[in-house]
Parts: structure tokens; sequence; C-alpha cells
């Protein structure tokens, strides 16, 4: 998606080849090209930009020119690695889905973390005229901002910046921790454990808080010990079952559903039963996991899907932005694990 224009000898010319040839920064480049009104470029910049467009062929997008003039129909979609990730990936459906309900076109890139590869088509969506654009992580962390999004508008999808600076949609983890615990106590457990992740994290953090609002919603006192951490793979459930066994409890929620599955083996291997003398609850919903154990686990759903579709919504203005992140409800999966 880098390649931009075409050199006179046939190769691709990018917008960052023009900076690089004129010893400017690639917004300057794209000011130059676009015309942009407004941008405060001194004449020499201008001129240096100038003359690498001609001397390397470069040729600006003949359609972003025509969709410059009549309004832009893209929204671009920039990803760490959402694209090849399953269950992730929703949220490219969810915004492509969104878009399109409003006569837009969802140009996806998914840079798989590579910073000159993240630049490049941040610059070929800029060239486009996108109306737009969502940038998106596999996975719900703290972010700093490329740079080149400041010449855009700009939401964030399951990541944030800890300035808020930008509109920022993410999964509700505190909500999600409740939930699944609460699912636990509905069934009347009381002595339930909480196998957190080891990898600090809004997950780690707020699923926890979200375990004990539970229990001290169901008046019970909160005990630490029934917290076990754990690495956040089937192997991490494997090695916390000794743990759980140990202690006694009648129910455990795991920190994804791949520590559950762990956690099964562990279980088994030890005599014990789901649900029948342990129930267990996940978090994630990663169907090719959840759907397929036996008994088939019960879990907290990651809203991939709504996470897009609210970007766009947020993007377009037909949903205000929340101060700080817009919180999407992570919704329960009742399948067999509890008793």
């Amino acid at each position: 998606m880098s390649s931009t224009g075409r050199g006179t000898n046939g190769p691709a010319v990018t917008m960052r080849d023009v900076a690089k040839a004129a010893g400017v920064s690639v917004a300057t480049v794209s000011h130059v090209v676009n015309d942009k009104a407004g941008a405060r470029i001194g004449e020499d910049a201008r001129r240096r930009v100038q003359d690498a467009v001609a001397r390397l062929g470069y040729r600006p997008n003949a359609l972003a020119k025509t969709l410059s003039q009549g309004g832009s129909r893209f929204i671009g979609l920039v990803a760490d690695a959402i694209a090849t990730t399953p269950f992730a990936g929703q949220i490219i459906h969810g915004a492509q889905d969104e878009a399109w309900k409003h006569g837009y076109v969802l140009l996806v890139a998914n840079t798989e973390g590579d910073p000159v590869v993240e630049d490049d088509v941040i610059s070929m969506m800029l060239e486009h005229q996108v109306h737009g654009i969502l940038y998106s992580t596999w996975y719900h962390r703290e972010i700093v901002v490329p740079t080149m999004l400041q010449q855009t508008d700009t939401v964030l999808v399951d990541c944030f910046t800890a300035d808020a600076a930008l509109p920022a949609v993410v999964p509700d983890e505190r909500q999600g921790g409740r939930t699944a615990t609460e699912l636990l106590l509905a069934a009347g457990h009381r002595r339930v454990a909480f196998i957190n992740t080891t990898t600090s994290s809004p997950a780690r953090t707020d699923r926890l808080a979200g375990y004990r609002d539970a229990l001290a919603s169901a008046g019970i006192e909160f005990d630490g010990a029934l917290v076990v951490d754990a690495e956040p793979q089937q192997e991490g459930g494997y090695s916390a079952a000794e743990e759980i066994v140990r202690l006694g409890v009648t129910a455990v929620f795991c920190h994804n559903d791949r520590v559950a599955m762990g956690l099964y083996d562990g279980l088994r291997e030890r005599g014990l039963r789901i649900p029948e003398d342990v129930a267990v609850v996940g978090f994630d919903n990663q169907d090719v996991i959840a759907a397929h154990l036996r008994p088939p686990l019960t879990t907290v759903a990651l809203p991939h899907y709504e996470l897009g579709a609210a970007g766009v919504r947020i993007l377009l203005g037909i949903d205000a932005p929340t101060a700080g992140s817009t919180l999407i409800a992570c919704p329960p999966v009742l399948r067999a694990s509890i008793a």
C-alpha cells in the first residue's frame, strides 16, 4: 500500500522517497503535493519538494485528486496485527459493515507493528484524502500515536493514549470481569478463584477490579490468596491447576480462554470434573477454543465487532466520543462449564 506514484522508468515512487530526496518530513511532502490550505511551509522547503517530485517522477494518485474535489468516501484503518488474528479480525468486519452502511469504503492496512510501513500506509491514506483513520491494535493497551495521524481525524480502536488526546473505543474490561464473576456467584459458588495474567495491561488490572466488584456486591470479602497469577497461555492454566486444587475452591474465573483450556487439562489429571467439581469461566470467547472444549466453555466475549463499528460512528460524528475512552460492554456467552 506504500506505492503511490510511478517514476519515469516504471518503479513505484512514494511520498517517503520524495521526503528523503528533499530532506523534509513526509507530512511536508503531503502538504505541498496536496496544496494544503494554511500549511506553514517555507519557500525553500516547498521548492525542494517540487524539485524532488519532478526529478523522481512522482505523481499523486489521480483518484485522490478527484475525491478531494467532491469529498472522499474512504475511511482508513491502520492495524498492527488484527488482520492476522482470527477473533480480533472482527474489528475490521465491524468497521467495514458500519462504513458501508453510511456510504464509505474502508481502506485496510496491516503493518505488523513496523513503523516504516506504518508511515507509508498513513501517507497513502492521506493522499487518498480519507475522511479519517481508525488506528487499532490487536489487544487493548496504551500506545504512542504516530505523528502523521495529526494530519487527519483519528479514532483509536482497542487502544488509548495516556493523555486521552484522541477519542478512543475500548472494551469495558472491568465490567467484563464483574460479569464473569457474577456468573459463578449466581450459580451458588462462594469461594471463587481468579487466575490473572502476569502481563501488565488494562486487562490485568481491570478484570481483577471487576472480580472484586462482584464479590463486594455479593457481600463476600476479597481474599488475595484466591488470586493466582499465571502466564496467559494454556501452559499457565495447566500450571495453576495444582494451586487451584490446594485452595479448595469450587469455581474459577480465568483471565482468558487459553488459560481455561490449560486448567481443564490440569484439573482432569487430578480427577476433578468440570463443572460438577469445579465450575470454570473464561474470557475472550475465542471460538476455536471456547466452543470446542468439553464441556464447552462459558466465557465473556471481547466485543471486537462493536469496537470497529463504534469507531466508525465516532469518526463520522454519528456518535459523540466519551471523555477519556468510550467503553464497549463485554457480553457473557453461556455454555456448559458452570453448574
